[in-house]
């Protein structure tokens, strides 16, 4: 294993432990068995590394499939169905930086340079529906960013009740919640 695997696995473990605000490259390092300089050499900052962890060690769901491959509704409910796991895994992440205002503003400030965020997911959810309604797979009509909104809304929330009920660590059973949430939103998308 790679050192750049080995810190990814020790910081996405103390994170999902500890928080980020309380998870420091100083910890992170001596939990992979390397110095706090050889972690800069693979991540330029504290924020990379948390990015990192989120794209690599958390379930995926941005990936929002190809348009006009598979049904709309079998491709939404893959994405829904990863968007849950993926919340609820990352809550032990992320609500210690939630709770102190001044690193959310430097969170904020650093996902903004790196093209990142919680709207992320929406926009890319929104842009694969629009691409859906170009090839007439979904509703002239149809609402694309509410969906988008709602879908995302949604797993957030149910990813944090998953989470309270059961840990991030439970074996998921999101598969049911996923097909759950997208069938109401189905009816104002599809022609």
């Amino acid at each position: 294993m790679s050192a750049r695997e080995r810190i990814l696995d020790a910081a996405a473990d103390i994170m999902r432990r500890h928080g980020v605000a309380r998870a420091t490259t100083k910890e992170i390092a001596k939990a992979a068995g390397y110095s706090e300089a050889l972690l800069y050499k693979h991540f330029r900052d504290k924020d990379e590394l948390m990015l990192s962890v989120l794209k690599e060690r958390m379930p995926p769901f941005t990936s929002m499939g190809v348009p006009g491959e598979g049904a709309v509704e079998s491709n939404l409910v893959k994405i829904v169905h990863g968007a849950l796991d993926f919340y609820r895994r990352s809550f032990p992440m992320m609500v210690s930086m939630a709770a102190q205002p001044r690193l959310l503003h430097a969170t904020r400030e650093s996902l903004r340079r790196y093209g990142a965020g919680p709207h992320e997911p929406v926009r890319a959810l929104a842009r694969y529906l629009d691409a859906e309604r170009d090839l007439g797979r979904v509703a002239p009509s149809a609402d694309t960013q509410a969906a988008a909104a709602l879908l995302m809304g949604a797993c957030f929330q149910q990813g944090f009740l998953l989470y309270f009920a059961e840990g991030d660590d439970a074996p998921g059973h999101t598969e049911p919640f996923a097909r759950d949430l997208v069938r109401p939103v189905l009816a104002e998308l599809l022609p």
